[in-house]
């Protein structure tokens, strides 16, 4: 049986954004993973909950690709998180989401070395990224381990096309 992904991309600027960009690129021709934009889908951000709801249940894995902002997600993308994952579709009713994964694939402006205790985020990307562990949690949904990509600004070319691979063998193992 092939594990359907969908990659909920909520990058609010994808022109301008050279990390996102290029794992987009690096998994939009994966057979079984469907690249879905949220801000090019909805860029008047009214939300078609009928509709991403059939995605989510159409899928086996949910995959967040976001940039890490003031952390969080991006703000359509918690947007999005408010009005489709809805009680009796994604909690409270028995687990309608149980057997999914939740991926989240994020990237920092930070090194890594600044998320730490005593660095200068203080606390770690695990810590950080809690909030939506617990939010799979709550849905029922398996959490994967994050794949980031710390110092998106000062990420070079090769490591970026590393990157990028490591993203697109792990949405290929998944298949």
């Amino acid at each position: 049986m092939t594990v359907r992904t969908l990659v909920l991309l909520a990058h609010p600027d994808l022109g301008r954004s050279r990390i996102n960009s290029a794992l987009a690129d690096a998994v939009r021709d994966l057979d079984h993973v469907t690249l879905h934009d949220i801000h090019a889908t909805y860029p008047d951000r009214v939300i078609d909950v009928t509709a991403e709801q059939r995605l989510v249940r159409e899928h086996d894995v949910i995959v967040f690709q976001f940039p890490f902002h003031w952390y969080s997600v991006p703000g359509f993308l918690k947007q999005w998180l408010d009005e489709v994952m809805l009680r009796d579709f994604a909690y409270d009713s028995g687990p309608l989401l149980g057997g999914k994964t939740l991926q989240l694939v994020t990237s920092t402006g930070g090194v890594e070395e600044a998320y730490r205790p005593g660095g200068f985020h203080r606390f770690t990307m695990a810590e950080l990224l809690r909030p939506l562990e617990q939010t799979a949690h709550r849905m029922g949904l398996a959490y994967a381990e994050p794949l980031v990509l710390h110092d998106a600004r000062g990420t070079g070319d090769e490591e970026l096309a590393l990157h990028a691979k490591r993203y697109r063998e792990l949405l290929a193992s998944l298949g």
